[in-house]
């Protein structure tokens, strides 16, 4: 008897973690990329699932921006396009020197943001990728622009 009133609190309590998790994947799918602030991407918050490369002094967040020569600019712009489309990722906003895509997960729908902002004076593409909901990622945001980088510098290779 006591197994048995066990096993249905267990059960119970993994039936509302999982619901739990879809009400998130639900409430992340309203929202979009925060854009440009002052012409810059948008802080991370305080919670470890956002990566950022515009602020330096955010070590916990902070990512390399990626750089380009300037004899590969007109073509910046497609290669970021076509990798974050291979990635799974779609493109929300296009604008000559801002992306913002969205990544969707496959099980609980949860949506994360990426957008780049590219620097034309200083070659430099800007990241920054985040979850809408939660405070964990388990590093899907840093991987997801570490992957991007890795496909953007072997397409230059």
């Amino acid at each position: 008897m006591k197994l048995e009133k066990l096993l249905i609190i267990v059960a119970s309590i993994v039936l509302l973690v999982i619901i739990a998790f879809f009400v998130l994947g639900h409430r992340s799918q309203s929202g979009k990329a925060y854009g440009l602030v002052e012409g810059r991407l948008q802080r991370c918050p305080g919670t470890p699932n956002c990566v950022s490369s515009e602020f330096v002094s955010d070590a916990q967040h902070y990512v390399e921006p990626l750089a380009y020569s300037a004899d590969q600019a007109a073509q910046v712009l497609p290669r970021l396009k076509t990798i974050i489309r291979d990635m799974g990722g779609n493109i929300e906003v296009e604008q000559a020197d801002y992306l913002a895509a969205t990544f969707t997960s496959s099980v609980f729908r949860f949506v994360d943001d990426l957008e780049l902002r590219i620097d034309t004076e200083q070659s430099t593409i800007h990241l920054r990728s985040a979850s809408r909901v939660g405070r964990g990622d388990l590093g899907a945001n840093r991987k997801r622009v570490e992957r991007l980088k890795h496909s953007f510098h072997s397409q230059t290779d």
